[in-house]
């Protein structure tokens, strides 16, 4: 989720007017997402106090988005991103204690150190789940004094260290949510694919330490791609933000298409092996940022929508690293 001025307004509409509400804005989508045994979303902004909002650069956005989240189903937040300290420390607690309150867990920014280094455990049917996340910096931000561990920024080692140390807590499957990549790219860069291919080929006494990777950042949807065996999502766009302009600063609707990224895993005959997924889909998604309101496609295909050229664009991009080829298959 991006903040902008155009969604919190829409917000405070759906609210009559008197603070926030930020759930029908998921409405289109809430079946999917409630219906998952474990849903992770992206929280790019930080949350400022209850009336206490900026629009990019300098971003803050109402608290009460936490409750949107929490109810449309969401279990847990990656918070690693460029905009993570945007109102330094002050900005991460917030949003932090706002999510707490909201039951809605969280990786990748930190109010202690201890929590910075304790990975966060999540149940999805009988497994367990950790998830961790980093992002490719601040945007110049600086983290605050005496505090290094505000948020993770993304490093092959420590990445690898902390998927490690949460198998040694219990984990059954490990999922990495990274804030990367080139915005307007529909294509991963370099550094995408590199650290894709180090992080998916790194085992421990044969089981890969990592099960699944979540992208964000670029703005626009990217490729799904199957890496040494691990799925990777180069990124998935972003479900809700506001008119979006590209590099040349002119108005480019792919800011506002997405993917919802849907995988199944099973698990292993035996104990100790790698649990597998079993099914890997894709749900194309738009924001319609005249209704501020995020739309399932092919649910509003279904019901006669003009948006079959955003469906296959979507696809194209997705399937244009071979996925197809390794089952992955658009949801519904």
């Amino acid at each position: 989720m991006l903040a902008h001025t155009s969604v919190t307004e829409r917000a405070n509409a759906d609210a009559g007017g008197t603070g926030y509400d930020f759930l029908p804005m998921f409405e289109g989508v809430k079946p999917l997402v409630s219906g998952a045994d474990l849903a992770i979303c992206h929280m790019e902004t930080v949350y400022g106090s209850d009336g206490d909002h900026t629009g990019i650069p300098a971003s803050k956005i109402p608290p009460q988005v936490a409750d949107g989240l929490a109810a449309t189903g969401y279990d847990a937040c990656s918070t690693a991103s460029n905009h993570s300290l945007d109102d330094g420390a002050a900005g991460v607690r917030r949003t932090l204690d706002a999510l707490d309150l909201a039951g809605v867990r969280h990786a990748g920014s930190a109010r202690t150190a201890q929590e910075a280094y304790v990975p966060t455990l999540l149940r999805a049917g009988n497994a367990t789940v950790a998830h961790l996340a980093y992002t490719y910096g601040t945007d110049g931000s600086p983290m605050p004094q005496g505090q290094p561990w505000s948020v993770n920024l993304i490093d092959r080692d420590r990445i690898l260290a902390d998927a490690r140390a949460a198998r040694k807590a219990g984990a059954d499957v490990v999922v990495v949510s990274l804030h990367w990549g080139t915005e307007w790219q529909e294509q991963p860069d370099t550094q995408q694919m590199t650290l894709g291919r180090e992080l998916t080929a790194s085992r421990t006494d044969g089981r890969p330490d990592i099960d699944l990777i979540l992208g964000t950042h670029a703005r626009v949807p990217q490729a799904y791609e199957k890496v040494n065996g691990t799925w990777v999502v180069y990124g998935m766009g972003d479900q809700i933000a506001g008119e979006m302009f590209n590099r040349q600063g002119l108005q480019d609707s792919r800011g506002n298409e997405s993917t919802l990224a849907r995988f199944t895993f099973a698990p292993p005959a035996h104990k100790g092996d790698r649990w597998k997924v079993t099914k890997a889909e894709f749900v194309p998604q738009v924001f319609d940022i005249d209704a501020g309101r995020v739309v399932d496609v092919n649910a509003a295909l279904a019901q006669g929508a003009d948006l079959a050229g955003v469906r296959d664009r979507i696809r194209n991009v997705v399937l244009s690293r071979g996925a197809a080829h390794d089952g992955l298959m658009m949801g519904q």
